[in-house]
């Protein structure tokens, strides 16, 4: 997914999070993707607050979106480098074309993983099939030795894992018992969790990661803290076992994020993720111009997304905040 914000501004971001001491509760910002019946996301990262967690740079959380009066969603090809996107649904079907020639259609339950690395281009369409779109596009930053890797597309469908009070399927790194095959540049964890009416459900996760919460349907307790829907519950390194409590009677799902703290300072601005101001530059101009660095999108029906004009200002350092001891 492209970011559609006009004004996209230019960050420089690393991750310092300290031990963990409580659960940090981020609200997310509702972004329009355009057009006159824009579909709207939820951004929950990157904000002021918190810039990533592990190498997970970017979530939009969208839905359930009525496509009749939406439109549903068109994006146009649009590039990216540096990172990796996710995507992931709950309901609906879209259509991805990318510069690779891939052609596929990312299902609910199903992975979609495409690797922008130098450069890559690519669309997504909902399909007339749709007529509920559900679901989350995630970004995964890519490490130094790693940025300008080749383009990659890879598909994967997890099976379900029975948990004591709910399931999962997890999607990328290992949890409770089962592993994704996806290979990743940086250890991640990314996994869909459903808890079952009035239950816990209690997961060993690894005390060297960060991990994050994002609540998709119901109001749950993160460690004994509450998230309403659409919230973010962040936790520092240092957690052996997190506990999702749902004490609604109907059926709550979250997705749990996850990875060790990304010490690298990145930038992000629109799609792209580089290390100064001049990467992003020459990124934005190669795709003006219609480099070959990011290929062509075969297939697509209408014309590809220009890049935003740049700011006029000085990339100022973004950081995360150093520890998080609890609400102030």
């Amino acid at each position: 997914m492209s970011n559609m914000e006009t004004h996209s501004a230019e960050l420089v971001c690393a991750d310092e999070a300290g031990p963990e001491r409580s659960i940090e509760i981020l609200s997310a910002r509702e972004v329009p993707l355009g057009g006159p019946r824009a579909m709207t996301v939820r951004r929950t990262l990157p904000q002021r607050a918190r810039t990533l967690i592990g190498a997970w740079c970017f979530a939009d959380h969208y839905g359930p979106d009525d496509v009749a009066l939406t439109g549903g969603m068109r994006v146009p090809p649009h590039p990216h480098t540096g990172l990796q996107t996710v995507s992931w649904l709950f309901s609906g079907e879209i259509e991805h074309r990318d510069s690779l020639g891939n052609h596929a259609l990312v299902r609910p339950g199903e992975l979609n993983l495409m690797t922008g690395g130098f450069g890559i281009s690519h669309s997504e369409v909902s399909t007339p099939r749709t007529t509920v779109l559900h679901g989350l596009q995630l970004w995964v930053a890519l490490p130094e030795p790693h940025r300008h890797t080749g383009r990659d597309f890879q598909h994967h469908v997890p099976g379900v894992v029975p948990l004591d009070g709910g399931e999962a399927r997890v999607f990328l790194g290992s949890l409770a018992g089962d592993a994704s095959p996806v290979p990743t540049f940086t250890p991640l964890l990314g996994a869909e969790v459903s808890i079952e009416p009035n239950a816990t459900v209690r997961l060993s996760v690894d005390e060297e990661f960060e991990h994050g919460v994002i609540v998709d349907r119901g109001e749950v307790r993160m460690n004994g803290t509450w998230m309403k829907a659409a919230e973010l519950g962040y936790a520092a390194p240092g957690l052996t076992m997190l506990t999702l409590t749902n004490a609604s009677p109907q059926r709550a799902r979250v997705v749990l994020l996850g990875g060790p703290p990304f010490r690298e300072e990145i930038v992000m601005w629109w799609n792209f993720i580089g290390r100064s101001h001049e990467d992003i530059v020459q990124a934005r101009e190669a795709w003006q111009r219609g480099s070959d660095r990011f290929g062509r999108v075969e297939g697509y029906d209408g014309d590809r997304l220009p890049a935003p004009a740049l700011p006029h200002a000085t990339i100022a350092p973004r950081k995360n905040r150093a520890e998080y001891h609890g609400p102030a």
